[in-house]
């Protein structure tokens, strides 16, 4: 088969011999494959990356040093079974799957492992017990990014936003837009979208972002601070706390430390809006914290390389809550699937170019330097 590799941060065409299934493993043949920012990174940070996998449990991820054929986002038709497949679906039938492929009892992360060759190629294969059907009628273009939308959606949930929050995205490149998209399909009624460039902040709108803003001429946090409910500074904290306090003690015939507990479990009182980090760069965590309101949730999906700094006593006198987001779990996954299938959310303007095996070097270098792309595809086949 052909396939995309890619060995001390070089992309190349190989021809590579098609892969056989194992136990419990099915053969896809491949339709679409995004190139994700994960990808960009592992070219040339392969080694960085992988030191930092090892320590936290896991060995086998990619080296620059090894011919590894990328590509964890994708969807294919099933092609052939290893053996003990319970052969759920047809020979022909579009699935999307979990790019995590068992070896035994070792567990690979598909299209960063040597061990486990991505989709970047005519054939990849992955395990049964984590492929699901594509709903039919779904175009592969769309369910390609079942994966990329649903790290998206755990981010939503691991920043808890409810549909009165106003929400500010820093960054729309890919995964960015992914996120007002996610964040629009769950109700948020707010969402202020920031970027230096005037082609993602397009693309912000046309994902539904409510107020697209270029930082270099509006702060996204005088926006903010205009929202109602948002607390900048911290006398208007105290203050509103002590004002509520006033009006609580004069409740009649209820202890005013009644009223207060009942108030925290309905939720009344300050809650802080919730700044989604989507750049990795150094020094953005840094401003978030010295620029966000108080009670801020901070919720870190982009991928910084490179050791950064922030100040935890801003942090700490702002009551900050500061997340990070990996990956999502099987249900989110799924979910993600239908909410796509049934038209809650609608990516199309997030996939601005497909290209063949013979493009993706050049696709590469386009999202390594144009303002105006954010998901390129992969067609194996054509």
């Amino acid at each position: 088969m052909r396939a995309v590799t890619v060995h001390e941060g070089v992309l190349e065409v190989a021809d590579l011999p098609v892969p056989e299934p194992g136990p419990g493993q099915v053969r896809l043949r491949v339709t679409r494959a995004g190139i994700c920012g994960s990808d960009l990174h592992a070219r040339h940070h392969a080694d960085a990356a992988a030191d930092i996998a090892a320590e936290v449990g896991y060995t086998d991820f990619m080296r620059r040093g090894q011919a590894v054929v990328l590509g964890h986002e994708f969807t294919g038709t099933v092609d052939a079974y290893g053996p003990g497949c319970r052969r759920r679906w047809e020979v022909g039938q579009a699935l999307v799957a979990l790019p995590l492929l068992k070896h035994g009892e070792r567990v690979q992360m598909t299209g960063l492992s040597a061990q486990a060759p991505g989709a970047y190629a005519e054939f990849v294969i992955v395990g049964e017990d984590s492929a699901m059907p594509v709903p039919d009628g779904l175009d592969p273009d769309l369910a390609a990014l079942t994966e990329p939308l649903a790290v998206a959606r755990h981010a939503v949930n691991r920043g808890d936003v409810g549909k009165r929050d106003p929400v500010v995205v820093v960054g729309c490149g890919p995964i960015g837009l992914a996120v007002v998209l996610m964040l629009k399909a769950a109700g948020v009624r707010r969402v202020i979208a920031s970027d230096y460039s005037p082609g993602r902040r397009r693309l912000a709108e046309a994902c539904g972002a409510d107020v697209v803003v270029d930082p270099g001429a509006t702060s996204p946090w005088e926006v903010l601070a205009e929202e109602k409910g948002v607390v900048t500074s911290v006398t208007r904290l105290y203050g509103d706390g002590l004002d509520a306090l006033h009006v609580l003690r004069r409740v009649p015939r209820l202890p005013w430390w009644t009223v207060v507990k009942a108030a925290q479990r309905l939720g009344v009182g300050p809650r802080g809006p919730v700044v989604f980090e989507c750049v990795g760069v150094p020094g953005v965590i840094d401003d978030i914290v010295t620029h966000a309101p108080f009670l801020s949730r901070v919720v870190v999906v982009g991928v910084c390389m490179e050791p950064d700094t922030f100040r935890p006593t801003m942090a700490v006198n702002k009551e900050l809550d500061l997340r990070f987001s990996f990956c999502y779990d099987p249900v989110e996954f799924r979910e993600t699937l239908h909410l796509v299938a049934d038209g809650t959310v609608d990516p199309r303007p997030l996939i601005t170019d497909v290209v063949g095996l013979d493009g993706v070097a050049a696709a590469f270098e386009a999202l390594g330097s144009a303002d105006e792309q954010a998901k390129i595809l992969i067609d194996p086949q054509g």
